[in-house]
């Protein structure tokens, strides 16, 4: 596969946008179309525009269909990618180039196309904009603007090359390429030959200067000069965040949770100073504006940072959205009170839905972005910007200075930039690869230890049907009020959600469920008939133990519950805080299998296995925890679940005055809190060896315990108590290990932390005394012996109680051949079409969750929506309801975006179906695909598992789903390779 993208002719280019809107409602793949009704327009530089924000330079403006898909979105002021005199094959770009995860980085910045087709690309665009204005009925077809990038130096901006370039963009009619969309254009729309001839060929009158990292002073205000007299252009100069100075920036991003990331002062101190930027951007809009052109300045470029987590290839990247955006508000500031208002400021730097009105009513556009349209969803994100900002009244051209001092002050603090505990969407990810049909698939559901169906009770609550809600979640899972409470929701890690703010509150809902279905669930059930098998043994009345009471009991079993304390619930009800669960919750949980007749003895350690054999169990399920301290080898420490239990028994722990937890998962938060509360304790303080980042605790654990007032420290390995302190090793990032996750290494130096007492959150494991004394043998496979079993924590180790459930359903399982349960007695019915336009937006969890679930089992297509090129492309498979997806090799230039918000541990680029437009193209791929040798005929060439061959569609050669794809494809898609 090469990664190198060729351009669509004009031709091909604009009958497939006919083609497809009037298939299908929709342009490359965007179907959330934002039309402009009215004469709403603002002003720059003499053009003007129907809204002032579109595509920054970069993907999302390389090519002429990613331009045009951006306008069908409602974008009208387009940052064309830079071009330089190194292009084309002679520019090395390592790939995959693009991490957008969270915040995002890139590894290029200019176009990877030559120069003279970069501008054949613009100038293709710009026509079919023209001509689609008015056609689909989006705008006027005066109503957009488009802005050229150059750089990176005054002898490469003056070469032949990039003059060319700016003189056919500056006047498009005398080239070859405008010739041809007239003539195209003419033949494909002859109704509109009048309009057509009238286009005018001025395609740019701005330009921005983009310019390296490292550029002397001198040289940006040569080339700026050279634009503004020489060529006439309206000019922007591209700023750099590292105007702002090395201190603040470090401090910046270590507040805000991005103190990952690794740079040094070396560009700040190559970099254009703040001091000598002022004085030069003045002298440049005096000539500006002595030629009655506009100055201003395009804030800001990227920020480079290292590479030190395998993230992309090489040694440095650039990093871009939401981490840059507090950069970028606050340079706007400086540079707005140096001019007092009165210079263009053109922003560009972590710009979205929850942001962008702020930005506009400062009086700072024309605002552009990248990242928003890199995460799922795609280029139909920018259809919710355009109606927020089509709604709100545009500005003056004065900027607001003290409105920019509040957004710059505001983005350091908002909750949208901080970088929280959010994990990384490697965890995200189903551990399977992309099937090449019916890939959809619910995240959510499938990052459930029992698979629960989330999409069906989500609909259903939303719905207010919450008995069968309740009843769709007890299919897998007997602890709704449990889990809806404390569950650590593996569900929301996954949800898609989290690319966009916040998962769906897939847990919050659960327990909505469980409370207000409750009284109806429990009231129809009843005792199973019982199978007439001898009585099976429980020991262990926590959530595992209770769970398979629960399975065996609908199954007509006659389970025991064997509880050594005085009510069932395990460290559920004995050590988690009061705080964190309720005993009515607990209740409500243990009602079910009370209901179904399940005998529990309270108060009764575990017998002796042979006196159960005795008694007639001939099946015994050993669900007896793991509540053994795991030590961190801290003289004086006190293990967390004795110091909860004691808590929560009412009796004295012996904590005071200056309090450290050591671990990181939601036991120390649990610790940390309860320590909080206690009177005799003066602070509390979390040390942990890693940064917050890789904490498994909850985000929202975390977040509710610093809000408390419980402090963090990071990157501290304790080693030793003394003399009421703390001695730790402090420890830094130090490459990958082999699973990937960063090394944490000692750096040599000691931190003190204050420590009148230290507890131990460093995890639990099994307590083997029982095993030892009745002749067992631990197994991690959980069978001990003929009919004794182990399960849940005692046998994997500290899990969660979601975790015990899927344990005591496998075995339940085998103990009854298979647990019965209800059918679902709700399928999710959302229409394709809403579901789609869910994918567009982003909102806040305010509204129903129903309406935030994206309903990726109805509608995934995250890789046709994220990648810049529209390489991934929707096929309609008759009698399929979903429809498939097709890579298309000529439009990829391996970005690797896509892989990145596949659900699957996949590269859909390199792992779906791939439609090469040639045998030569297929020869320099490894991707299974096909090439059409006749259409009419339906002849292909295929690649499949490694073999190649000629082949008629229908021959039982080809899988029947790979044939139905590849036949809707050649008879729906003509318009996609003809």
């Amino acid at each position: 596969m090469s990664d190198r993208m060729i351009p669509i002719p004009f031709d091909r280019l604009i009958k497939w946008a006919k083609r497809e809107w009037e298939q299908r409602d929709s342009v490359f793949g965007v179907h959330s179309v934002f039309a402009v009704n009215g004469e709403k327009y603002i002003g720059l530089a003499g053009e003007r525009m129907e809204m002032p924000i579109g595509p920054a330079a970069g993907p999302h403006t390389q090519l002429a269909q990613n331009i045009i898909a951006a306008y069908i979105a409602g974008c009208r002021f387009f940052e064309l990618k830079t071009v330089q005199t190194l292009d084309g094959e002679d520019l090395p770009v390592s790939k995959p180039c693009i991490s957008a995860k969270d915040e995002c980085y890139n590894v290029e910045w200019s176009t990877e196309l030559r120069v003279e087709q970069a501008m054949n690309e613009y100038i293709k665009a710009y026509f079919a904009l023209k001509l689609f204005s008015g056609y689909f009925g989006l705008g006027k077809p005066d109503g957009f603007v488009f802005n050229m990038s150059v750089g990176y130096d005054l002898e490469g901006i003056k070469s032949k090359k990039i003059d060319d370039f700016i003189e056919g963009l500056k006047d498009a009619g005398n080239t070859a390429q405008w010739k041809e969309c007239v003539d195209v254009a003419g033949s494909v729309f002859p109704n509109m030959r009048a309009y057509i001839d009238s286009i005018p060929s001025k395609v740019c009158s701005s330009v921005t200067l983009s310019t390296l990292h490292g550029c002397p002073p001198a040289e940006i205000e040569r080339i700026a000069t050279y634009l503004i007299e020489e060529k006439s252009l309206n000019t922007f100069v591209k700023c750099n965040p590292t105007l702002l100075g090395y201190e603040f920036v470090r401090k910046t991003m270590d507040d805000m949770g991005y103190g990952y990331m690794h740079f040094d002062d070396s560009h700040f101190k190559a970099d254009l100073q703040f001091g000598d930027a002022i004085p030069m951007l003045k002298r440049l809009k005096e000539r500006a504006e002595a030629r009655g052109l506009l100055f201003g300045v395009k804030l800001t470029n990227t920020m480079p940072v290292d590479i030190t987590r395998n993230e992309l290839p090489g040694d440095e990247m650039y990093m871009s959205g939401r981490a840059l955006y507090p950069l970028t508000a606050e340079l706007a500031y400086r540079i707005a009170k140096e001019f007092d208002g009165n210079l263009r400021i053109s922003f560009s730097g972590g710009a979205d839905a929850f942001n962008i009105c702020d930005i506009l009513s400062c009086g700072i556009y024309p605002i552009t972005f990248a990242t928003t349209l890199l995460k799922t969803g795609g280029y139909n994100r920018a259809s919710q910007l355009a109606q927020l900002v089509y709604e709100n009244d545009y500005p003056s051209d004065k900027v607001d200075v003290e409105k920019v001092r509040a957004l710059a002050e505001d983005a350091r603090c908002n909750i949208h930039h901080l970088k929280g505990t959010r994990k990384s969407s490697a965890e995200r990810k189903i551990k399977k690869r992309v099937p090449k049909t019916d890939c959809f698939i619910a995240p959510c559901q499938h990052g459930c230890p029992i698979n629960q169906h989330v999409s069906e009770y989500i609909e259903l609550c939303g719905k207010r049907r919450y008995k069968e809600a309740l009843e769709t979640i007890m299919r897998e899972n007997p602890l709704p009020s449990i889990t809806g409470t404390i569950c650590p929701h593996r569900c929301m890690s996954s949800c898609t959600r989290n690319f966009y703010e916040t998962p769906v509150q897939i847990r919050d809902t659960k327990l909505i469920a469980a409370v207000m279905g409750h009284e109806e669930v429990v009231s129809e059930l009843h005792a199973a008939r019982h199978d007439g098998t001898a009585p099976i043994a429980i020991i262990g009345g926590g959530p595992a133990g209770i769970a398979t009471a629960y399975f065996l009991a609908v199954s007509g079993k006659k389970p025991v519950i064997f509880e050594k304390a005085s009510k069932l619930g395990g460290t559920v009800a004995t050590v988690i805080p009061d705080f964190r669960i309720s005993d009515e919750a607990i209740a409500r949980d243990v009602a079910y299998i009370e209901k179904l007749g399940v005998e529990v003895r309270l108060n009764t350690p575990a017998p002796p296995i042979d006196e159960l054999r005795r008694e007639g169990f001939e099946t015994v399920i050993l669900a007896i925890g793991a509540m053994r301290p795991v030590s961190v080898n801290i003289e004086g420490e006190t293990d967390a679940l004795d110091y909860l239990a004691a808590v929560k028994q009412g009796k004295p722990t012996g904590i005071h005055g200056d309090v450290v937890v050591i671990g990181a998962g939601n036991t120390a938060m649990d610790t940390a809190r309860t320590a909080m509360r206690d009177k005799n304790v003066k602070s509390v303080t979390i040390a942990y060896r890693r940064t917050r980042e890789y904490m498994p605790a909850d985000e929202e654990e975390l977040k509710i315990a610093l809000d408390e007032g419980v402090l963090l420290r990071e990157q501290l390995s304790p080693v030793y108590h003394k003399d009421r302190e703390l001695i730790c090793s402090v420890t830094a990032p130090d490459g990958v290990d082999e699973s990937g996750r960063v090394r944490f290494v000692p750096t040599g130096e000691n931190a003190t932390l204050p420590a009148d007492c230290v507890i131990a959150a460093a995890g639990s494991k099994l307590d083997d005394t029982y095993l030892v004394e009745n002749g067992l043998t631990y197994n991690k496979n959980g069978e001990l012996g003929e009919g004794i079993y182990i399960i849940g924590d005692a046998r994997s180790g500290a899990a969660t109680v979601v975790e015990a459930i899927a344990d005591a359903r496998r075995v339940a399982d085998k103990l009854t051949g298979g647990v019965p349960v209800k059918p679902i007695s709700f399928k999710s019915n959302v229409h394709y079409h809403v579901a789609l336009m869910k994918h567009a937006t982003l909102c806040e969890p305010c509204v129903e969750e129903s309406d935030r679930c994206l309903n990726c089992s109805t509608v995934c297509e995250s890789c046709v929506d994220v990648c810049p090129n529209r390489a991934n492309v929707t096929v309609t498979v008759a009698g399929i309801p979903m429809r498939q997806i097709i890579h298309i090799d000529d439009m990829c230039n391996e970005c690797g975006n896509c892989e990145t918000f596949c659900p699957y541990t996949s590269s859909p680029y390199k792992d779906k179906l791939t439609y090469f437009s040639s045998l030569e193209h297929m020869a320099d791929s490894t991707n299974e695909g096909f090439v059409i040798t006749d259409a009419k005929a339906k002849k292909v060439h295929v690649r499949l598992d490694d073999e190649e061959f000629d082949a008629v569609l229908g021959d039982e050669s080809i899988p029947q789903d790979i044939n139905k794809l590849i036949e809707a494809f050649i008879s729906t898609c003509e318009f996609m390779y003809r």
